[in-house]
């Protein structure tokens, strides 16, 4: 009998599909030390190569374990913004080589030309107000290092734009806690699909804005 139940249970976990195994195993592995340095790997890397953001690492987390939000979102925050300094290395020192074959490509040649042009007048403001855009942020890391913008202004305006979005994600899924991993539960594979559409949409925006 009891062999037969775990037969089911493991149907039933095969028939949930690939997606929902990663996400079970981010899932029980939240409160590993390990899956934390690997939010931070991601954090760090996103903010200069790196396609997808740790957003799809932190959700499940924090869904998991609530009081995992406030310190997830700091060390995002930390990661993140140490990453930026990297993207900012990769601008300022290798952008003929390293940088602009990241940015060539996500395809982002000819708004990368047109994304500097406001730098001078608006540095500050463009990489603070990032973090309320899906822009990505490796663009912006890349360029501030390219314009040779001041370092301690750019770490300045990577804290705000990198707090603004860890510490509101972690407050709305500490808020929102059962609820929200009921229906991301429920509805995974379109949750997946609305985050990758709005990284879509950052390139878009970017493509847009430099026309």
């Amino acid at each position: 009998m009891q062999a037969n139940v775990h037969l089911e249970q493991d149907e039933k976990q095969k028939g949930r599909g690939f997606l929902y195994s990663i996400y079970d195993k981010i899932i029980q592995s939240a409160n590993n030390p390990r899956a934390i340095w690997i939010f931070c790997g991601i954090s760090f890397a996103e903010s200069s190569f790196f396609p997808l953001p740790p957003d799809l690492f932190m959700i499940p987390m924090v869904l998991a374990n609530r009081s995992l939000a406030w310190r997830l979102a700091f060390v995002g925050t930390v990661s993140s913004v140490l990453g930026g300094l990297l993207g900012y290395a990769i601008g300022y020192y290798l952008f003929a080589t390293i940088g602009d074959w990241i940015i060539q490509t996500y395809g982002l040649s000819t708004s990368f030309a047109k994304f500097q042009q406001g730098f001078d007048e608006w540095g500050f403001w463009i990489i603070a107000l990032k973090g309320l855009t899906p822009i990505p942020y490796k663009l912006v890391t890349i360029a501030s290092g390219v314009a040779h913008f001041p370092l301690e202004t750019f770490v300045m305006a990577s804290i705000i734009a990198r707090a603004f979005r860890f510490y509101l994600l972690a407050a709305l899924l500490w808020w929102l806690g059962p609820w929200a991993r009921d229906f991301i539960e429920k509805y995974l594979t379109l949750c997946l699909v609305g985050s990758l559409g709005i990284i879509g949409l950052g390139f878009v925006i970017v493509k847009l804005i430099s026309q």
